[in-house]
């Protein structure tokens, strides 16, 4: 099951991964993201390392008020991230020149009502996803199967999770290994065909491709149910099953269309150089 204490916030095109305390009300965010929202930088740990070093009075405010909290990093593996709450991010968002820095000041003011509100009715949250990839230019198809999709990956995890599989790497392999089975390439081989570095897959795939992943997911999630599986090792014989289910119909449909499944194309902003853009 997806920890409802870590997700992700959207601050224009930027994805914030963030975690909320239940013990003291508050989220702590990423202190990298913050900074990658702010600059754009090919490098915002090395744009902050060098931050801080310029500004002392900074970097020791940094080192005695902001924490290093277990966030999810984009391979799916949880990474201790420095991090900071919505006063010491303002004080960092000083320190850095950018244009964004009061749109960004106004953000981080409005996540923590929306989080209240979220705990009172998460159907706001499922709203939230949907007016974003709207923004995005996805089609209401489109939408419906990326929420579908994500719906039948959840229940899967729940599985794992319910099974003795850790979250975090051991979810990470499972799923590298069906998406590889169905597919024929691994999950950072998909992104690396899409021009994606951070940007989550499954928010750059077409429609057949989240058919197909949701396929190879939901017969993994049945095989193993059907087996008992439990821990990491038990839970890849279903992995492998379930992708080449998912595989023989991908075969089976292109034989007939003529058309690869698998393709190359993304949601990226076209303004981003060598980027394709799905239709």
């Amino acid at each position: 099951m997806v920890n409802k204490n870590q997700s992700l916030a959207i601050f224009e095109n930027f994805k914030i991964r963030r975690h909320y305390d239940e013990k003291t009300e508050t989220w702590y965010f990423s202190v990298v993201d913050i900074i990658f929202a702010l600059t754009e930088s090919s490098n915002p740990t090395d744009y902050l390392k060098k931050l801080r070093k310029r500004d002392m009075e900074l970097g020791n405010y940094v080192v005695t008020n902001c924490p290093q909290v277990e966030m999810i990093t984009t391979t799916g593996k949880k990474r201790k991230t420095l991090a900071g709450t919505v006063e010491h991010l303002l004080r960092i968002i000083q320190a850095v020149p950018s244009k964004k820095a009061e749109p960004i000041k106004l953000w981080l003011a409005k996540v923590g009502y929306e989080r209240m509100q979220e705990m009172v009715n998460p159907e706001i949250a499922l709203n939230r996803s949907r007016e974003y990839w709207q923004k995005q230019g996805r089609s209401e198809k489109w939408i419906q199967q990326r929420m579908s999709g994500q719906e039948t990956r959840n229940k899967l995890t729940d599985y794992w999770a319910e099974n003795d599989v850790k979250k975090g790497n051991e979810f990470a392999i499972l799923t590298n290994i069906i998406h590889e089975e169905w597919s024929g390439l691994t999950v950072q081989e998909h992104k690396k065909s899409k021009s994606l570095k951070t940007q989550n897959l499954r928010d750059h795939m077409s429609e057949a491709e989240l058919i197909f992943t949701a396929l190879a997911e939901l017969s993994t999630r049945e095989i193993a149910n059907a087996m008992k599986a439990c821990g990491l090792e038990e839970n890849k014989l279903p992995a492998k099953r379930g992708g080449k289910i998912a595989k023989g119909a991908r075969i089976a449909l292109e034989k007939k269309t003529g058309k690869s499944i698998i393709t190359n194309e993304n949601f990226l902003s076209p303004a981003k150089v060598n980027r394709r853009k799905l239709k």
